[in-house]
């Protein structure tokens, strides 16, 4: 929860594995900011109707969901993209699953290597969910 509120613009994240859980991290966001979640819903962990009801209970939150691809093992966050504040987070574990063990988030400052990424990302198809 606190990395998500030092957004102050938007919040990518990067997670084949999301569920109710992903989404009720992003309750206490500063307002105005844009989330975009990029997943495969492997696990089939998100389905429409719980989607739905969030948003519904939520209608301030602004979230998008957007498939990543196929191609991430790990999980990211991403803070920010492309300004001055912008912060890079590789996580340990799936953000459906936080609190349930231990796991590690670690800040990358290096984010130039991982613009290409995310400019390939920000590309990707709507995530439709069943």
């Amino acid at each position: 929860d606190e990395i998500y509120r030092q957004a102050k613009k938007s919040i990518f994240i990067v997670d084949n594995y999301i569920g109710l859980k992903t989404l009720e991290k992003l309750i206490n966001i500063q307002d105005g900011v844009n989330v975009s979640i990029f997943s495969d819903n492997l696990a089939k962990g998100l389905r429409k109707n719980t989607y739905d009801d969030f948003c519904k209970e939520y209608p301030n939150l602004n979230i998008q969901l957007f498939h990543s691809g196929g191609v991430f093992h790990d999980r990211y966050i991403i803070l920010d993209y492309g300004t001055d504040s912008e912060k890079i987070y590789l996580c340990g574990s799936s953000s459906k699953d936080a609190g349930g063990r231990i796991t590690s988030i670690l800040e990358d400052p290096d984010r130039m290597k991982y613009d290409s990424m995310i400019r390939d990302l920000i590309k990707n198809n709507q995530l439709v969910l069943k």
